[in-house]
């Protein structure tokens, strides 16, 4: 049987095609709402974040690192310059290939292994969209040669900086020392936000102890990029605040002379000024070329300056000890006035040996058969060993060394230079502290003279003489004596007041002291030395033994190469006598005898500065001929025994 079609119910479809359009609707209707209120969110809500984000994209802050402080001597001449400078850098992030990149650009622009170990190594410590340096101080020939091929390099480009250069190089490496790259440890202790930007920092010298001056604050600018991150053009600029200049107290015409007296045989010397503890001299020979060490040093380079035999990159006036023999028996003689005991006329009797009472050991005179009966003055003068014995023994070594101790023996004299060595002021405590052992008077008498356990740096000594000169005034040696807030600004001196109250109370001592030392340079041991000089010089020589001789036999060889071979040898000088303007001390790590080894670097110190004074007297005379055996021996200051507990 054939089964009825339904009939058609056009109610209940229109029913349904209402509720399915209702839905409908309703649906476009809530996702218009939707999209409204997320538009609205966004571009009203959100509007100023994305605003933000959209310049961001385009537009890029760069840090614009400061200059750095210039450095000039006193009279303005300059010795720490900023140079323009070309270097190559690359950005992570947007290289595709970086070994490729670099084995590929060492044929556009050579590249040695320094290069490469270093770039890999400030790759490790960068973040991919910083740039990392790659060569430094590109030359023309390199700058042309990778403009043509820069297309193949994306990411890598030729970036210009200020490169520190020292025009007088080895003059003033000791002093101003250097900069160099920073590195992970500089980073560690660098603040991130001052140094963005800058890829030096100090490394030694006036460069790292000034670094907070003269670095200044960067600075940056907003510039707008393309897709590929390159500058199109500068929005806004924030110039960065330049370091601080810094005037030193060291006169560049003193300081060559100095260095040019030594004639390459190693030593130190140091010229202060007593009557405000400026430095006018500081001179470690042999030196280097700080310009070395500025864009990275070779590893050849490197290699050559850290083995060579004479040390150039060691310090001497800064860190170099010394025994200081016989140039410590002025402040020796100055003590036993000022605890009363001794009267400038008490004399003794030198007949070329001092004993102990009660002991078979004995100290000699460097002069056969002794000077005779000497007061304090001919003591000073003919450096007579034995009126130093008894005066070291009557002080007692707590006394002797308090005193000492009050000119800056022992410890750093304060100078405005990291690193400073603080020497060997022997005592009771120093001797147990470092071996244990009890403290012997036979110990003492070698310290009356400068030998045993005593140490000084060429610094500490001159510091102590400036302080002798100035009338015992101490003060701390200073090398910056201004400050400048760029090349037009008025200096702004820094004040070096006295540390303390005069170590002289009575000046009546003083003058014996000076007049003991007028006399080492009219017919003591110093008198060929400054004949015809136009000042009256005080002077002190001490000629240290290098060794610890094993018997009390005199020495007979009378060779200068031999005897420069065994003996350390120092001259300490100040001028005019009644009225110190300069203080000088010289050393030679192998000189025959103080006077005559470094008696004429003083003199040569001491001229030039005369020569740069606008009271100058009349020229001098030549200074003394080249150093020969003297006619009388120099205070040789070493016991029989060659030291030690009796």
């Amino acid at each position: 049987m054939k089964r009825r079609r339904a009939l058609k119910d056009p109610r209940g479809e229109a029913a349904l095609f209402q509720r399915r359009s209702l839905v409908g609707f309703t649906f476009i209707v809530l996702g218009l709402l939707a999209l409204s209120g997320r538009f609205f969110y966004l571009q009203v809500m959100r509007h100023d974040e994305f605003v933000t984000r959209s310049e961001n994209n385009r537009v890029k802050p760069k840090v614009i690192p400061p200059a750095r402080g210039l450095i000039y001597d006193r009279n303005g001449v300059l010795l720490a310059d900023n140079v323009p400078a070309f270097r190559l850098e690359a950005v992570p992030e947007q290289v595709p290939d970086m070994d490729a990149m670099l084995r590929q650009i060492g044929d556009v622009v050579p590249l040695d292994e320094d290069d490469i170990a270093d770039f890999r190594k400030r790759l490790k410590q960068s973040r991919r969209f910083e740039s990392v340096p790659l060569k430094m101080h590109l030359s023309e020939d390199d700058i042309a040669r990778f403009a043509i091929n820069r297309w193949r390099f994306p990411g890598v480009d030729v970036v210009p900086y200020l490169t520190r250069h020292y025009p007088y190089g080895e003059l003033f490496a000791h002093v101003i020392g250097y900069v160099g790259r920073i590195d992970a440890d500089d980073l560690k202790r660098l603040d991130p936000d001052r140094y963005q930007g800058t890829s030096h920092v100090g490394r030694s010298g006036i460069e790292r102890s000034y670094e907070d001056l003269l670095h200044g604050t960067p600075g940056y600018e907003l510039v707008e990029v393309n897709a590929d991150g390159r500058t199109q053009r500068v929005l806004e600029t924030h110039a960065p605040v330049p370091g601080k200049n810094l005037y030193l107290s060291i006169d560049v015409r003193i300081q060559k002379a100095a260095m040019a007296a030594f004639d390459g045989r190693a030593g130190s010397a140091v010229a202060i000024d007593p009557r405000n503890g400026q430095v006018l001299a500081m001179v470690s020979v042999p030196s280097f070329d700080p310009n070395l060490f500025v864009n990275g040093i070779s590893s050849a380079d490197y290699k050559a300056l850290t083995t060579a035999p004479d040390k150039p990159l060691y310090n001497r006036a800064l860190r170099g000890v010394y025994p200081p023999g016989s140039t410590v028996k002025p402040f020796l003689a100055l003590g036993g006035l000022a605890y009363g005991i001794r009267r400038p006329e008490d004399t003794v009797l030198s007949t070329g040996e001092f004993c102990l009472p009660g002991a078979s050991r004995c100290y000699r005179d460097d002069k056969r058969g002794g000077d005779g009966v000497v007061d304090m003055v001919t003591a000073i003068e003919k450096s007579t060993n034995t009126y130093f014995y008894k005066l070291a023994l009557d002080l007692g070594i707590d006394r002797l060394s308090d005193w000492m101790g009050r000119f800056g023996f022992g410890r750093e004299t304060g100078i405005d230079l990291d690193g400073e060595a603080d020497g060997i002021l022997p005592s009771r405590d120093w001797k147990m502290e470092h071996s244990r052992q009890p403290w012997y008077p036979g110990e003492t008498i070698i310290a009356g003279i400068g030998q045993g356990y005593w140490a000084v740096t060429p610094l500490q000594l001159a510091h102590a003489v400036s302080i002798l000169a100035g009338k015992g005034i101490p003060r701390a040696p200073r090398l910056v004596m201004a400050t400048q807030n760029g090349v037009d600004a008025p200096k702004v001196p820094i004040p070096n007041p006295p540390t303390g109250p005069s170590l002289v109370s009575d000046p009546a001592h003083l003058d014996v002291i000076k007049r003991g030392m007028e006399a080492v340079v009219a017919s003591g041991t110093g008198k060929k030395q400054f004949i015809g000089f136009p000042l009256v010089v005080a002077g002190k020589s001490g000629t240290a033994e290098r060794f610890s001789r094993t018997t009390s036999a005199y020495d007979t060889n009378k060779n200068t190469a031999y005897l420069a071979a065994r003996h350390r040898a120092w001259f300490e000088a100040f001028a005019p006598a009644d009225d110190p303007r300069i203080s000088v001390v010289a050393l030679l790590e192998a000189g025959a005898w103080g006077a005559e080894a470094a008696g004429p670097i003083v003199r040569t110190v001491m001229e030039s500065w005369l020569a740069t004074q606008g009271d100058a007297p009349a020229s001098a005379q030549p200074p003394a001929p080249a150093p020969t055996v003297p006619d009388t021996p120099e205070d040789l200051p070493v016991p029989a025994d060659g030291g030690g507990a009796p």
